[in-house]
């Protein structure tokens, strides 16, 4: 029964994104709430706070102008578990292409599940006759392009749709992006994105029908009843990031040949502010430590109105993300390729948390390695 409960309680929270918004004239307009998750582990482990530096396939569900890193090829899956314990997941599966002069081109495509759901009515209260599950499927498409070393900018057009049985909905949204690079070696990152802009979602379907009577009560009508439009939920993220190298002395000396590899110990601490339109304002901070760019560890801690009030608190989640990495090549490969597996974790006050994990191929890495 408590399941039942907290599965309800989140299909209607992402129909209807009906909370306590930063913008408060505009409180529970805005729906397609899947929108907001990041399926993706890498990110996930970071609370999406990686805007200003995200690179590759995942940069489609954070900031689009960070697929314009990718070289050659790349593909990657991920699946998550969604307040585990109760049924629900995230199932995710991209794919990136570099076109050469034209860009990146990336196509991501995301489905959310809920598990059997019991179908209950106003004469079956209790169930019994039935199970129904909610698809939500997100599609998306995009393109990022390198104007040089370190300017970047993307598109991305997201086809939305929401439906049961006999209820459904549907979208297009708008993502645009840019990132900026400078330093001796690329360390700062800069991120802006406008992700969610598009069209108005409106249910319809038989679902809203039901049988009456005439005014005369002389014979029997359909009515059919018009549901409300709402938007998508909008946001704007702005984000700064800047990579140490802990042994950059050691690195560089040694010549011109050895000034040529990229250090061993690399820390990145990154600051991000995002912008809802229809919900709390998000502002946090995230770190990543990575040794060799093959094995990486990750943390964040997201802030919102009220996040630390149990009873205030409009979000499930408690603000703590944490996430691993380990990524290696693929020996007696005829082309070079990397293979990455990736887990993060983010508790929640129910259930037990959000566990994801992924797994990407690179068929060029973006970084010199030190080998």
């Amino acid at each position: 029964m408590l399941n039942k409960k907290i599965k309800l309680s989140a299909v209607a929270l992402l129909f209807a994104s009906a909370v306590i918004a930063g913008n408060r004239d505009r409180t529970g307009q805005s729906g397609a709430g899947e929108l907001l998750l990041n399926p993706w582990a890498r990110s996930s482990g970071l609370f999406g706070l990686n805007a200003a530096n995200v690179s590759g396939i995942e940069a489609m569900k954070c900031n689009i102008a960070g697929l314009s890193s990718t070289k050659k090829t790349e593909i990657g899956l991920a699946h998550t578990r969604y307040l585990a314990g109760t049924g629900m997941s995230i199932s995710n599966l991209g794919l990136a292409q570099n076109l050469g002069d034209v860009g990146v081109l990336g196509v991501n495509i995301m489905s959310f599940g809920f598990g059997d759901i019991p179908i209950t009515t106003e004469n079956s209260p209790e169930g019994g006759i039935g199970n129904y599950k909610p698809t939500f499927l997100n599609m998306s498409i995009g393109l990022g392009h390198s104007f040089s070393d370190k300017m970047s900018a993307g598109l991305n057009v997201t086809y939305v749709n929401e439906a049961i049985s006999n209820i459904r909905a549907s979208a297009i949204g708008f993502d645009a992006g840019v990132q900026y690079t400078n330093g001796k070696r690329n360390n700062l990152h800069i991120g802006i994105t406008l992700r969610n802009v598009g069209t108005n979602l409106r249910f319809s379907g038989d679902g809203f029908s039901f049988n009456g009577s005439s005014p005369d009560f002389a014979k029997e009508l359909t009515v059919q009843s018009r549901a409300e439009k709402f938007s998508l939920p909008s946001q704007l993220n702005i984000a700064v990031a800047y990579d140490f190298y802990l042994d950059e002395k050691s690195a560089s000396s040694g010549g011109d040949e050895a000034n040529k590899k990229m250090p061993k110990h690399r820390l990145t601490p990154m600051f991000s502010f995002i912008s809802n339109s229809f919900m709390n304002d998000w502002t946090g901070l995230a770190i990543e430590y990575a040794y060799k760019e093959k094995f990486m560890l990750r943390g964040a801690y997201r802030y919102e109105r009220d996040v630390t009030d149990k009873d205030a608190s409009t979000t499930l989640f408690t603000g703590l993300a944490l996430g691993a990495s380990f990524q290696g090549a693929i020996k007696g490969s005829k082309r070079e390729q990397k293979i990455a597996i990736e887990y993060a974790y983010k508790p929640t006050r129910i259930s037990s948390g959000v566990h994801t994990i992924g797994l990407r191929l690179n068929l060029a890495p973006s970084e010199d390695e030190d080998e």
